[in-house]
């Protein structure tokens, strides 16, 4: 059997400084204070790596990181929030020299608990090899590893047992003792093997994650971050209040100069008038701002179907909203109750997801009504995501309107012919599945079969229904479209 080790930080990652990783931990489990405790500390700890005491400085930094916080908080965040940021750090040719081997093994400096996941599902390795982070019998990690009496090299034999690894992967000058087993030791830069370029050449994708930053926190963001963070709260107070007692058609205006923006494509239709009933607006669900903004763009106050947003942010909300029960025949009543007056705007997704896939559109909306308009919604931000399924979901909006420079795309489609509607002969499903497309060929997005039920199973791991695994599964029956990630 072929088989290879390798570690992580600086080898499957680009960056071998881990730092930025427990940034994450301390801010996404803990809160701001100890994020800038931790920052406060990173001048003694890069001296302490300076001075050949980098095992003291990354004892540091664990400890501050994680002391006094709980085990299943810092299992939620290696769940729900790191492997974004370790996938978009992998290095894609030290991934196609590891990916072929049939028995793989990772050696990392991180503690087991923040890796192991990620490593296992994404990277698809056998074994993670690492420390274990020690906790009390209340459940908080006492922010100190495990003592093993096991070298790593011990620990790495023991994996292979009598057969030593084929390839060993490693940073010159690492001091990684593994690679002394290894038959063949290799070093960044890779040169991948061109037998396996037929194979899928990237790991699996992160399709569902969480945690408020969207730029990992090295050094300097995060010291950019806390510098932003006051200022940011002072001009979210002032967007939200604009917002809610400014006419609809004066919000474009003003936005421009506090700094948003809104980019506007395609032709939408008219108000609806005494002849014609309202439009239904099928929209992609980014943020809880999509039917705020969609509003602002038609300068008039079109009420959004909800299911599960927070009592706050429907107060702060500048338009109406229909809260549903997922009773399917109530909420059909009340959504064409709604039609009958006017305009509705629904976002069948039932559930945000930042990456460029689109999940399973709700049939219900087909059903209800012939004048659907398709409606592609996008959004950029700087420093904070719109909507958490951690956090309280009361700070969304105003987390949205602390980013510097918040940027939405609305581009809309065409109101769907009759013959793509119910009324020719189709099903609801068909109707769906096809305004689905059409909305991921605009976006240049990927369709996905998945539901809200599949991301909050996924973010909740083995606290949910079914485990990661399994999502993992479903992921793999539907990789074929996934267009971007195969070679």
């Amino acid at each position: 059997m072929e088989s290879i080790v390798s570690e992580l930080e600086g080898t499957l990652l680009k960056n071998a400084d881990t730092f930025s990783y427990f940034m994450l931990v301390a801010f996404e489990a803990s809160g701001l204070v100890r994020f800038a405790i931790l920052l406060i500390l990173w001048p003694v700890i890069r001296l302490l790596d300076a001075c050949g005491r980098g095992y003291v400085g990354l004892k540091l930094t664990i400890f501050v990181a994680t002391v006094g916080v709980r085990m299943s908080e810092i299992e939620s965040v290696a769940r729900a929030v790191l492997p974004k940021f370790y996938l978009d750090d992998v290095d894609m040719e030290a991934w196609r020299v590891f990916s072929p081997y049939e028995k793989r093994a990772v050696v990392s400096r991180i503690p087991r608990v923040m890796v192991e996941r990620f490593v296992k599902e994404h990277l698809r390795a056998d074994e993670v090899i690492g420390a274990d982070l020690d906790a009390n019998r209340f459940g908080y990690a006492t922010g100190f590893v495990k003592h093993d009496t096991c070298s790593e090299s011990d620990r790495v034999a023991a994996v292979f047992g009598e057969e030593p690894p084929c390839l060993g992967l490693g940073r010159t000058g690492s001091g990684s003792s593994f690679l002394s087993l290894c038959k063949e030791k290799a070093h960044p830069p890779f040169m991948s093997n061109k037998k396996h370029d037929h194979q899928l050449i990237r790991p699996l994708p992160v399709i569902f994650h969480d945690g408020r930053l969207v730029k990992r926190p090295t050094p300097s963001t995060a010291l950019l971050i806390l510098l932003w963070i006051p200022l940011g709260i002072i001009l979210a107070i002032i967007r939200i209040t604009i917002g809610l007692i400014l006419p609809m058609w004066a919000i474009p205006y003003m936005a421009q100069i506090i700094g948003g923006k809104v980019i506007v494509k395609g032709k939408p239709p008219p108000p609806p008038s005494r002849s014609n009933s309202g439009v239904l607006f099928v929209c992609t669900h980014r943020t809880l701002m999509d039917p705020v903004v969609l509003s602002t763009v038609l300068q008039r106050k079109i009420p959004a179907v909800t299911y599960s947003i927070s009592r706050l942010s429907e107060i702060l909300s500048p338009i109406p909203t229909v809260r549903l029960t997922r009773i399917r025949h109530v909420d059909a009543e009340r959504i064409k109750s709604e039609l009958a007056v006017g305009d509705l705007v629904v976002c069948p997704e039932g559930t945000t997801c930042r990456e460029p896939f689109l999940l399973r559109f709700s049939a219900l909306f087909a059903e209800l009504t012939d004048r659907i308009v398709p409606v592609a919604m996008n959004y950029r931000v700087g420093f904070f995501h719109a909507t958490t399924a951690r956090g309280w979901k009361g700070m969304d909006p105003i987390f949205f309107f602390m980013n510097p420079r918040p940027v939405y795309e609305v581009t809309f489609l065409n109101q769907l012919p009759v013959e793509a509607t119910c009324s020719s002969g189709k099903s609801p499903h068909d109707v769906a599945n096809y305004v689905q497309r059409i909305l991921a060929a605009t976006l240049g997005f990927e369709c996905t079969n998945f539901t809200r039920k599949d991301k909050y199973r996924v973010l909740a791991g083995n606290d949910g229904i079914v485990s990661y695994t399994t999502i993992t599964d479903q992921i793999k029956k539907v990789v074929r479209t996934f267009k971007p990630f195969i070679n």
